[in-house]
């Protein structure tokens, strides 16, 4: 492992870099707050050995061409939809990811924005800093209660069973959810029922949304979806952006199609700062921050620095989005 060149493309948690220079990495640090731009990533990616990223890096064809020596990529996110991932295979490149590490911390956000857009919470903290609170307003800033909803979660995996749990535990919720296959567990522990995506829409009053973004995923949340939702329905957004369509969801709300939204995603990212979804009383919008926790970030930068520790040591990898390019090494 000695003297192998590791790019580390944003300032993570000291945890696994700590780990990288201890095992005798030489480690190269892009510490500015602004990512780098891909030209800027290939110049430096040439230089090393192996690349420690995040999803703001492109790794995509272009990049993976200049780049074809790179030994590793060790990703520091669950997501790796910034990846090129048959690219690599094709090269002989294994990924790693961070799963799991996050289950949590996101679960919180998706629960938090439920309950914070249900009594709109972020828009009547505004008024405050307004100077719009004069006095009590009996009819005013009226909200949902959540006890006894139905929720439908999309994507019934690890962080969409945490959601779950919460909802079934805290508001005694019934629980739809629409999956690639069935979840037994979830069934069994939540008495959740697996449903057609147009059913799970017609019948949940919050949808959430804890899927990966694949082609099949992309963009599903569009104008024909909301329209299949109750005019009272909360839509949570804790996955990825692009699984909606933002100009549909602001549709949505401004029509009155559903009640309100809360996402920790947005598409694009990052926002901009006039975007209506950011004055509308039954929203409520966070900078994708479902994984900061101090736990859930060291985690994952532990995680990203063993898939390379162990890669170079025994040529395996903890966490490995292709596997079977290890089994041709």
């Amino acid at each position: 492992m000695k003297g192998k060149k590791i790019l580390i493309t944003r300032n993570f948690p000291d945890a696994g870099i700590k780990m990288l220079e201890e095992q005798g990495f030489c480690i190269t640090l892009w510490d500015s707050k602004i990512p780098m731009t891909q030209p800027e990533l290939i110049e430096k990616a040439k230089k090393h050995n192996a690349v420690f990223c995040t999803m703001t890096e492109k790794i995509d064809a272009h990049f993976l061409n200049e780049c074809r020596h790179l030994e590793i990529i060790s990703q520091f996110a669950v997501g790796y939809d910034n990846i090129d991932i048959s690219e690599a295979t094709r090269r002989g490149i294994p990924v790693g990811y961070t799963p799991n590490a996050m289950n949590q911390a996101t679960a919180d956000i998706a629960f938090g924005l439920m309950i914070a857009t249900a009594r709109k919470m972020f828009y009547t903290h505004n008024t405050i800093s307004k100077d719009q609170w004069k006095t009590f307003q009996p009819k005013a800033f009226l909200g949902m209660e959540l006890m006894n909803k139905t929720l439908g979660i999309v994507g019934m995996g690890r962080i969409g069973m945490e959601m779950a749990k919460r909802c079934r535990g805290a508001y005694d919720m019934e629980i739809l959810y629409h999956n690639r296959s069935p979840n037994p567990v979830a069934q069994e522990r939540f008495n959740a029922r697996l449903t057609g995506f147009d059913q799970l829409l017609a019948k949940s009053d919050i949808v959430s949304v804890h899927c990966a973004l694949t082609p099949e995923t992309r963009e599903m949340f569009n104008r024909a979806a909301f329209e299949k939702m109750k005019s009272s329905a909360i839509f949570i957004n804790t996955a990825r952006g692009m699984v909606h369509n933002e100009t549909d969801l602001i549709h949505a709300l401004e029509t009155g199609q559903i009640w309100g939204a809360g996402l920790d995603v947005t598409n694009p990212e990052p926002m901009d700062k006039d975007n209506s979804l950011l004055s509308m009383e039954n929203v409520c919008v966070l900078p994708h921050i479902g994984s900061a926790t101090v736990e859930s970030r060291n985690t994952m930068s532990i995680m990203a620095a063993t898939n390379i520790i162990e890669f170079y040591r025994n040529g395996t990898m903890p966490t490995v989005v292709n596997p079977e390019v290890l089994k041709g090494l």
